[in-house]
């Protein structure tokens, strides 16, 4: 009995995970890589004092050896920054000024969301590509040499895209290249790159998701193919939601293999669209502040919240940083969470959440009247705010815009559902709900908050007892594991 015991919690001891560890780059290819001179001069010449260097987690194992040489050559107190609150293709502004830092070196895979607290650097990662493969691949997939195609790719690549433009433009005279492209003052690097959005030639030009596209005369965005060269993830879903009505193929640099996208849009749009009906049913919504770095973000929240509002709704803000199963389930009051986010991360997978979580765009279909679902679907919340390209007012009550008595059938219930319930203030109820009134019809609707929720629980967390616990001086916890404390001894 204790050989099996004690080998039992020796085996959990060392038990091995298996995870994928990117080996460190030789010193003389760390410049190369990681354009070390470039930015010390850059550094230099503004004269910083202190940067922060933002890494995504398999990029750390070179994150030493780069502070070191850029410390080294110009003369700055370098910060590395590693697991950052949100996804890391965002830049953590947050964490850098809590350092003290006034530049920031962003590396990496980026969703080149616009930030404007710091001075920034873009340093992509080079990854390899084949050209002469990738070029063709996109033959195969594109016999016709008059097909108007725009080619769009991880900004990983970037530095790549130039020499496959060289091979494929004098066979197809309809290509067209994506730029990088993000407001502010920001600077880049590799090539394909503009430091600010350019205001010439503007009536044909899309930009959209950290990219310009300039089309030819005439043209619209539907009337174009799309070539991705990346692999697949999280920025070739979020292009193919955007542009829908366009088709897709992608060239992986990994695999070496090109393939028309069979990924059906219509069928993820209708699954987009189901969330939305949860969303009309939802009471209480749950706003998830799932960035602090992208510009505006504040502004959403706050058009969120009026919004939810006119719908008759409750909202409830949370900030608790990366998402998981485990975190939202404490919180079984909400029934739908909107998740604000770089347009990268808000095309969250709820399917193992016991609530949905929705997009801003898809939370404003819910609920705001005037926004119709259509054929248009928007990742970036910003283009949703006043003087963005999607943005859509809400209905003017104190102009006495004509209001909809708002009562529809819910398409998941079956059951009659009302809308705009929130128009005067709610009166607090002996028995913890709302009752409010709506419009001159005198209907009665009881919203219960998230306070009533939680006074009818069973279990409402630890109890603090203030005053009621001793005060004890620290004393020697235990070790060891659970199935073993060492002062528990063997069992006989």
């Amino acid at each position: 009995m204790a050989d099996a015991f004690s080998s039992s919690s020796e085996n959990v001891i060392q038990r091995v995970v298996e995870v994928t560890v990117k080996t460190s780059t030789p010193v003389e290819k760390l410049d190369e890589l990681y354009q070390i001179k470039e930015t010390c001069d850059f550094i230099r010449e503004h004269q910083f004092k202190k940067v922060a260097l933002q890494f995504p987690d398999e990029l750390l194992v070179d994150s030493v050896a780069i502070a070191e040489e850029i410390e080294r050559n110009s003369g700055a107190k370098s910060y590395i920054l590693g697991d950052t609150s949100y996804g890391s293709c965002c830049v953590d502004e947050v964490a850098a000024e809590h350092v003290g830092a006034d530049f920031i070196v962003h590396y990496g895979s980026a969703c080149l969301s616009p930030s404007k607290r710091l001075p920034l650097k873009y340093i992509f990662e080079r990854r390899p590509v084949d050209v002469e493969k990738c070029a063709s691949s996109f033959r195969e997939l594109y016999p016709d040499t008059q097909s108007h195609i725009i080619v769009l790719y991880d900004v990983n690549y970037v530095h790549a895209i130039d020499d496959l433009l060289t091979v494929l433009s004098p066979e197809y005279p309809n290509l067209v290249a994506s730029e990088l492209v993000v407001e502010g003052e920001q600077c880049y690097s590799h090539g394909r790159v503009k430091k600010r959005l350019s205001e010439e030639d503007s009536s044909n030009v899309i930009r959209q998701l950290g990219r310009q596209i300039s089309l030819k005369s005439g043209s619209s965005i539907t009337d174009y193919n799309m070539f991705y060269v990346g692999q697949e993830g999280a920025t070739l879903r979020n292009f193919m939601m955007t542009w829908n009505r366009c088709s897709f193929c992608s060239f992986d640099p990994v695999t070496m293999k090109g393939r028309a996208e069979s990924v059906s849009i219509n069928r993820a749009l209708m699954k987009r669209y189901y969330a939305i009906e949860r969303a009309k049913d939802a009471r209480v919504v749950g706003i998830l502040v799932g960035t602090l770095g992208v510009a505006d973000y504040l502004t959403i929240i706050e058009q969120l919240k009026e919004t939810i509002r006119r719908a008759g709704k409750k909202s409830y803000m949370f900030a608790m940083g990366k998402l998981n199963v485990p975190k939202l389930a404490n919180f079984l009051e909400i029934d739908i969470f909107v998740l604000i986010a770089c347009p990268e991360n808000s095309l969250l997978d709820s399917s193992e959440f016991y609530k949905p979580v929705v997009t801003p765009f898809e939370m404003e279909v819910a609920c705001n009247k005037k926004r119709e679902w259509s054929e248009e679907y928007v990742t970036d919340f910003r283009c949703l705010l006043p003087g963005g390209g999607s943005h859509v007012p809400l209905a003017d009550q104190q102009q006495g815009e004509e209001e909809d008595d708002g009562t529809d059938v819910s398409l998941i219930t079956g059951a009659l559902r009302s809308h705009n319930l929130l128009n005067s203030e709610p009166v607090e109820s002996a028995y913890g709900s709302s009752v409010v009134l709506r419009n001159q019809t005198m209907t009665v609707a009881n919203t219960n908050s998230a306070a009533s929720f939680l006074a009818g629980r069973s279990w409402r967390g630890l109890e603090p007892k203030l005053g009621e616990t001793p005060v004890v001086k620290a004393v020697e916890g235990r070790r060891g594991i659970a199935i073993a404390y060492e002062e528990e001894g063997t069992a006989s």
